[in-house]
This record gives C-alpha cells, sequence and structure tokens, in this order.
C-alpha cells in the first residue's frame, strides 16, 4: 500500500514525526501539542485564545486541555483582553519563555537534520507538491466532481 497511495506516504510521515516530537517533549515532561503552542505564542504581546486555536489548526477542546495543562505546568498565563473584556490573551511566563526556545531549537535541529540529507531541489518539489496538496483540499477540487453528480 506504501507504495500505491499519496496519502498513505503524508499519514505515515506525519504519524513518525509526531511520534518523534513526542518522544522528544516526554524528555521534558512535555507532548508536541505543547511544544507547537509555545511555538504558537507571541512571546512578546501574547496571542488571544481564540486566534491561537485557527493557528494552531486545533479544535477548542484540545486547545482548552493543552491551555489548562500549560497554564498548570506555569508555562503560560491568561490576562484580560484590554481591548474586549469577554477575550483573553495567552502570555508566556519566564519558563514558558525559556520551553519555547528548547522547542524552537529542536524544530530547527530537525529542519537542518532534513535539509542536510534532501537537496534543495528535492525540498523545492516537496514543499511544491504539499501546497498543491492542500491548494486543492482547501478548494475542495478532490470530491467536488462527486458532489455535483450527486445533485
Amino acid at each position: 500500500m506504501k507504495d500505491k497511495t499519496i496519502d498513505y506516504a503524508l499519514r505515515a510521515t506525519w504519524q513518525a514525526v509526531a511520534r518523534m516530537y513526542n518522544e522528544e517533549a516526554s524528555k521534558y515532561e512535555a507532548t508536541m501539542a505543547t511544544g507547537f503552542a509555545l511555538l504558537s505564542i507571541d512571546k512578546e504581546k501574547g496571542t488571544s485564545s481564540t486566534a491561537l486555536g485557527p493557528k494552531m489548526g486545533m479544535e477548542a477542546t484540545s486547545l482548552t486541555r493543552t491551555l489548562k495543562s500549560m497554564e498548570e505546568k506555569g508555562l503560560i498565563i491568561r490576562k484580560k483582553n484590554p481591548n474586549d473584556g469577554r477575550g483573553v490573551i495567552i502570555h508566556l511566563t519566564p519558563f514558558g519563555q525559556e520551553k519555547r526556545d528548547l522547542s524552537k531549537s529542536t524544530v530547527v535541529r530537525f529542519n537542518e537534520t532534513i535539509k542536510d540529507v534532501v537537496s534543495p531541489e528535492k525540498l523545492q518539489h516537496f514543499m511544491e507538491v504539499a501546497e498543491i496538496i492542500n491548494d486543492l483540499i482547501s478548494d475542495k477540487k478532490i470530491f467536488l466532481e462527486q458532489e455535483l453528480q450527486k445533485k
């Protein structure tokens, strides 16, 4: 199957990457989601909780659970949004900033390792193909024909 379908290659690769990041994060009593959240929060101004979910591509329930865990570990603090009293801005604590730097170095190391092994031309092709796949999905061009036939 792995030689026959594009989705298999994408899924298997993403699962391997996620497993690798989670194994690395577990050394620091964290998860890949925590690391990704730390990297998604603006280190100076903070980030509104409503902007964080879409930025991370995470469902509200999962994000709430991740933020609660991060707050309990002292990585973030929540402050009222000065522009909208109903909203909350998520800020990194000094400990959160430290862990953010660690997350960033982990991601940089992953990218540098891949770039050391894969030629710039192949990486460019990979990025182009990934962008095409994302565009086809977001423009609903993969199953659109089937939807039109149903009508």
